[in-house]
């Protein structure tokens, strides 16, 4: 009904003739008020037709649950995923999930830092681009909220959570290594860590195992654009002396797309069959990575914990009223990843 829409909680108090801490209890935690409390709220509630702003509650506690997220680039199937999970996590504890994309750009990072900065909120969870961050800003936010950084750290000592790339990429070279011709690795732009760590990794296991290290390197440093750089570059070796090997590994799966398209395009045959010309493996097991043709051979970097063992880590950081001071430990958790093998190696 029209004329009983009211506007904000204060008036629902007073129509409804329930005190305003009670009605904020209960729109924390429903349960946390009694039955028949709640029954009349309830009640109220349809009567009115009246729902909180609980953007605008949780900003006006002492601590409000609210959570920001930032991101290199929310169309990135790897970091939809991750998001997903966040909220997941996020909205069993009865927080809010406020996400901001940097698109891959630093300066975009920063306005999404700054951003975070002018809202009251309780902590972040941050997917830095590493390289070019703007560690300024960035230690700005810390000194202000609780801060994890996820999938790619900046430092030893704030709270870390991603992927043992010294696991992860020895894990499928070591396979490919077994299973045909060692691989090349195809190298992604040094947008973050990530990058050099798994091609050290990728180097370490090569020589290890005996054999001669072959890396394709990208001309486009900061690019985020994966898939574009995997395309172009593999036509760029095609047109010169060609893969040193049969076997591809690919620093990560959206590299591994653009390789795929572009060997598609010369008529290359991939796969692990004896009649296919070249074999190719990624990174990361994205969730497009096995509607490729052929399904990428990858490993699966365990995006349920990533994603929850950051919350857990920055709710943890959350209660501690002393989270400004350094910790004693840092809690940096790597988390192993698994073979998953497809058509493509």
């Amino acid at each position: 009904m029209k004329h009983n829409k009211i506007k904000n909680m204060a008036e629902f108090s007073q129509l409804s003739g329930i005190s305003r801490p009670t009605v904020s209890k209960y729109f924390n935690d429903p349960n946390s008020v009694r039955k028949s409390t709640r029954a009349q709220i309830e009640a109220a509630l349809t009567k009115y037709d009246y729902r909180p702003n609980l953007f605008a509650v949780n900003l006006n506690k002492r601590r409000p649950k609210i959570i920001g997220v930032i991101v290199p680039d929310t169309a990135d199937t790897f970091f939809s995923e991750l998001v997903r999970r966040i909220e997941e996590s996020c909205a069993a504890s009865g927080y809010l999930v406020i996400v901001l994309s940097s698109r891959g750009d630093p300066q975009l990072e920063g306005r999404s830092i700054e951003t975070l900065l002018s809202l009251k909120i309780a902590g972040a969870i941050v997917a830095p681009l590493g390289v070019n961050s703007d560690m300024t800003l960035m230690q700005s936010l810390q000194s202000r909220i609780p801060i994890v950084f996820l999938d790619s750290r900046l430092d030893d000592e704030t709270p870390f959570v991603g992927t043992d790339n010294f696991q992860s990429v020895p894990l499928i070279t070591e396979y490919l290594c077994r299973t045909g011709t060692p691989p090349t690795f195809f190298d992604m732009p040094a947008v973050n860590h990530n990058a050099s760590e798994r091609r050290e990794a990728y180097l370490q296991t090569m020589q290890r195992l005996g054999f001669q290290p072959e890396v394709i390197t990208v001309a486009h440093h900061h690019d985020w654009r994966f898939e574009d750089v995997g395309f172009v570059e593999t036509q760029r070796v095609l047109a010169g002396a060609g893969f040193p090997t049969r076997t591809v590994l690919c620093a990560n799966d959206r590299i591994a797309t653009g390789v795929i398209a572009a060997l598609f395009r010369h008529g290359w045959k991939i796969g692990r069959e004896p009649d296919c010309d070249i074999r190719v493996a990624g990174h990361d097991d994205q969730p497009l990575s096995r509607y490729t043709c052929p399904p990428l051979t990858t490993v699966a970097q365990d995006f349920d914990r990533l994603g929850h063992l950051g919350v857990e880590l920055l709710l943890a950081r959350i209660d501690d009223d002393d989270f400004r001071a350094p910790p004693s430990k840092a809690e940096q958790l790597r988390i192993e990843a698994k073979l998953v093998m497809r058509d493509s190696a």
